[in-house]
């Protein structure tokens, strides 16, 4: 049985499409809200927010009039879902947070949803540092951003420890340090670890930096000139050359933003450019009258969805999950301005302002937008035409029933089988899917060190158990359609087992190893059951192959250090529980070193300075349990 509105039909008489809709159309009201059109399987085919929900899902019960993409949609559905809201905000909101998390094919969906980074000048310390900062603003501090990648970040903060001098370290490494670390030897830090500035003195710093990112750039050369004239009139050379240095760091900062625009202090630049059914938008972040770089994103479009629907879903989902500018300079209008307005200044606490110019500057500048959107997409079809030839080859090298649409590659990195991490990364139609990449930290604990055949069983293991729980039907563009294995006969052999206990013999792998002289170019492929072939020297797929696998070899073997880093840096004496930096630096001020803390016996703990009998006893009872 199936039901209909309030009543019950048997599956004879059960009706789709327009009927069906105009069957819902009788038992809606006039209320603000949100719907979903679902397909003969209950899979999500369209999000929509109404002002009106009778009268907005009215116009889809209509039999004609529609564009290719609608039609089709109304033809597939089956069944729908309503959600009334008190307000069309609440609806519109409601509305990009279901499309963010059910990707109905019918919208226009931002694939790309990265946050941006920010410099953080942190406040939780007397002498404040400068990092960057990703993620929920919960620090105390002045945050600047959002910075359109990591590179921008870095290459920022990288002057600006040239000019302002400021630490960039750790708490718990400033607390630690006797003397200064190289950061202070090349001029980029005052030294503030080991009482080299004044707090007074790095406080003005502080405040300069703060200045800076806030814009007035100007203000500060101005003032730094003074005191270099003043420092070169009393004949303090050494002092004046710094801050010559420091000046011509600043200077280097500004001509590094790019485009500095005059009349725009805050805004987003958004420029929107459609071509063959796909669609680019670039984003330019201006703050402080500074560029703080572009970024751009490829949403899912059709070939009928107008540049207005585009550019207003690309806005809400882009927003649903960021801080907007106080303007944000559009290329094209979006059909709901003042509710997109009214829902980004209640999610922003003020006033933001949506522009579409006509002309000046800000024409100037979101043109200049539309012009790199434009020359984006281009290279990207390009891009996408050749991957599509490569894929062709792949499928008919590997004798694979079609062209892969995901591909997963695995490798693992270990040394002597310490901080033992498997890799996995991501490729499809589009190239390199980053935000699909996984790692994984090796646990098993009965693997002999090295065990690579035993490593690789353990990842795919956990990979696919993790799908098969999650996505059983195999419903989500998760499951990939080939596996390449960093390896030889060994791996394939251990991959075959273990997909054989999974149940999963749809899946096709393929290892890939090096050859007897373990050049690149003399790779040989492995398949269970056949004998080992390669390909000749200049096939493009060959070249391909080889970037996917370089690609896993980069990832793991990035990920395998940042762990073994981790772990050279870490200190027993963090994980004791009420032992914070002091009581740190004065255990280690004692002893010497961690080691000589974690031998010490209960008497010599009570010995040092600050060091209660009950936090003694803690830190003894800590070293001597574990083991």
């Amino acid at each position: 049985m199936q039901p209909k509105g309030n009543r019950v039909v048997s599956e004879v008489e059960a009706i789709t499409g327009h009927s069906y809709i105009a069957e819902q159309v009788k038992m809606l009201d006039g209320s603000p809200g949100v719907y979903r059109m679902l397909d003969a399987e209950s899979r999500v085919l369209y999000v929509g927010k109404a002002r009106n929900l009778k009268r907005r899902v009215a116009n889809y019960a209509k039999p004609s009039g529609h564009s290719p993409r609608i039609a089709r949609m109304i033809r597939e559905t089956t069944s729908m879902m309503f959600l009334t809201t008190r307000t069309e905000t609440e609806a519109l909101l409601l509305e990009q947070n279901l499309i963010k998390q059910l990707k109905p094919r019918y919208n226009v969906l931002l694939r790309d949803d990265k946050s941006f980074p920010n410099i953080l000048v942190s406040q939780s310390h007397d002498f404040a540092q400068i990092k960057k900062h990703r993620g929920k603003k919960t620090e105390k501090g002045a945050y600047f951003g959002p910075f359109a990648s990591a590179g921008a970040v870095n290459r920022t903060l990288n002057q600006l420890q040239k000019v302002f001098l400021l630490r960039n370290c750790t708490n718990a490494q400033f607390e630690g340090r006797s003397r200064p670390c190289l950061l202070y030897q090349i001029k980029r830090c005052s030294g503030p670890c080991v009482g080299l500035i004044s707090k007074a003195e790095y406080a003005q710093s502080v405040e300069d930096a703060t200045r800076f990112l806030s814009g007035h750039s100007t203000e500060i050369q101005e003032t730094l000139a003074t005191q270099m004239q003043a420092a070169s009139d009393d004949m303090e050379f050494e002092r004046a050359a710094a801050l010559r240095d420091r000046i011509k760091a600043l200077t280097n900062v500004q001509s590094v933003q790019g485009i500095n625009p005059r009349g725009v202090s805050e805004a987003d630049i958004i420029g929107l450019h459609m071509e063959g059914g796909q669609a680019c938008v670039q984003v330019f972040f201006i703050r402080a009258n500074q560029n703080w770089g572009n970024q751009d994103f490829y949403p899912r479009v059709g070939a009928d969805v107008s540049p207005a629907e585009v550019m207003q879903a690309f806005l809400g989902q882009f927003y649903a999950t960021k801080d907007p500018a106080r303007q944000l300079i559009l290329s094209h209008g979006i059909e709901d301005e003042d509710l997109m307005t009214e829902a980004l200044a209640e999610k922003l606490g003020r006033k933001v302002e949506i522009l579409v110019p006509q002309r000046g500057e800000k024409l100037e500048l979101v043109s200049g937008a539309t012009r790199n959107a434009r020359e984006s997409l281009v290279r990207k079809m390009s891009e996408a035409a050749t991957q599509d030839k490569l894929l062709k080859g792949l499928a008919e090298a590997f004798g694979l029933k079609s062209p892969p649409q995901r591909i997963e590659v695995y490798d693992n990195s270990h040394i002597q089988g310490t901080n033992a991490v498997g890799g996995m990364i991501v490729s499809g139609t589009e190239g390199f899917i980053k935000s699909q990449y996984r790692k994984f930290n090796i646990k098993g604990d009965d693997l002999t060190p090295g065990d690579d055949f035993g490593m690789m069983k353990e990842v795919l293991t956990r990979r696919f158990k993790r799908l098969l729980k999650e996505d059983p039907d195999r419903q989500s563009e998760a499951w990939p359609d080939l596996l390449l294995i960093d390896g030889g006969a060994g791996q394939i052999s251990a991959v075959a087992e273990i997909m054989g206990e999974l149940g999963i013999s749809d899946v096709p792998f393929i290892g890939v190893a090096k050859g007897v002289d373990r050049d690149a170019g003399k790779e040989e492929f492995y398949r269970p059951g056949s004998s080992p072939f390669a390909l000749r020297h200049n096939d493009p797929v060959l070249y391909f192959v080889q970037r996917l696998r370089d690609e896993a070899h980069r990832f793991a073997i990035g990920t395998h250090r940042a762990k073994r880093a981790k772990s050279v840096m870490a200190n027993p004496l963090d994980e004791v529980p009420g032992v914070g930096p002091g009581r740190k630096k004065a255990l280690l001020a004692h002893f010497g070193s961690a080691k000589a803390v974690a031998r010490a016996g209960l008497a010599d703990l009570k010995a040092v300075d600050g060091i209660s009998g009950a936090l003694a006893e803690t830190i003894h009872d800590f070293f001597h349990d574990r083991g």
